[in-house]
């Protein structure tokens, strides 16, 4: 009987040693898993080229407040496409890196150069566009809209309100193709003079300073730059010839504008889409489904 607790007994320490060993090699296999993929999250990436390294690069024209821009005094990129940008970056299981790109106008060729995997800079989907790279639409319809001094002395109601008048833009923006199609047509026999700047800021500056009668800009960014000049400028008119914005990608990336589709009907169906319009007073321009 004695002989017969001590084998049961050296049974049960052979079994609870063996259970020990098992429990950790469960606890191995746990931490060589990733608490969270993109595969998880039901996006796989395993065969998006520009995503091997773990990184989304994005060239952005950092200066178009509040879509994209920088935190005052830092390179800290900021703004709404910044953060839905870094929420489709997280979806996909990625990091996200912003990079100024030299100027908007070009923003189109850098992409094509390869000097980033995608550009998002407010960035209206024209047939020009499309016709050299993909998009795909993110938010809006966003139309333009007509920013004058206080109180709109010229009562500027429409675009072909600007005939004869001076404007500025900012260069490589639909709105200088807007004034291109005027002067060609309503405004041929009475131009508009435009006056063009490398970025946007520079081109409110100068209605701010009067050198101007007009500053075109997309609907959200002149209602941010009305919002910010604390009653010195106003947004005369908005929504003229509205289009929506896309994400840009060469046309040779089609497994990581699968993903990104993805990633945006998760972040939309969850609920991230919205919070991050919200929380940019930007609601009124999500995407029409």
């Amino acid at each position: 009987m004695v002989l017969s607790r001590k084998i049961l007994l050296l049974c049960l320490l052979a079994f609870a040693i063996a259970a020990l060993f098992a429990a950790c090699g469960d606890d191995d296999d746990d931490a060589s898993t990733p608490s969270a993929t993109a595969t998880e999250a039901g996006i796989d990436i395993s065969d998006v080229p520009e995503l091997s390294d773990g990184k989304l690069t994005v060239g952005s024209d950092i200066a178009y407040a509040p879509n994209e821009f920088y935190v005052e005094g830092t390179q800290d990129a900021t703004g709404m496409d910044v953060d839905l940008i870094n929420a489709l970056g997280e979806a996909m299981g990625v990091s996200v890196e912003f990079q100024q790109v030299a100027e908007f106008s070009g923003i189109v060729g850098d992409l094509q150069a390869k000097r980033y995997d995608i550009v998002v800079s407010s960035i209206s989907v024209t047939p020009e566009r499309e016709a050299v790279i993909d998009l795909i639409p993110y938010f809006g319809p966003v139309g333009t809209g007509i920013l004058t001094p206080a109180g709109n002395p010229n009562n500027f109601a429409t675009l072909e309100d600007l005939c004869g008048f001076k404007v500025s833009a900012q260069v490589g923006t639909y709105q200088v193709d807007q004034v291109t199609a005027l002067n060609e047509g309503a405004c041929a026999s009475n131009p508009i003079t435009l006056t063009t700047f490398p970025d946007n800021p520079a081109s409110v500056q100068e209605l701010i300073v009067g050198r101007v009668d007009a500053q075109l800009a997309d609907d959200p960014v002149a209602a941010y730059s009305e919002q910010l000049s604390e009653g010195e400028i106003e947004v005369a008119a908005t929504g003229f010839e509205a289009a929506t914005y896309g994400i840009g990608m060469r046309k040779d990336s089609p497994e990581l504008k699968a993903a990104l589709e993805a990633a945006l009907q998760q972040i939309i169906d969850d609920g991230t889409y919205d919070a991050i319009l919200e929380k940019w007073n930007q609601t009124q321009f999500a995407l029409e489904s």
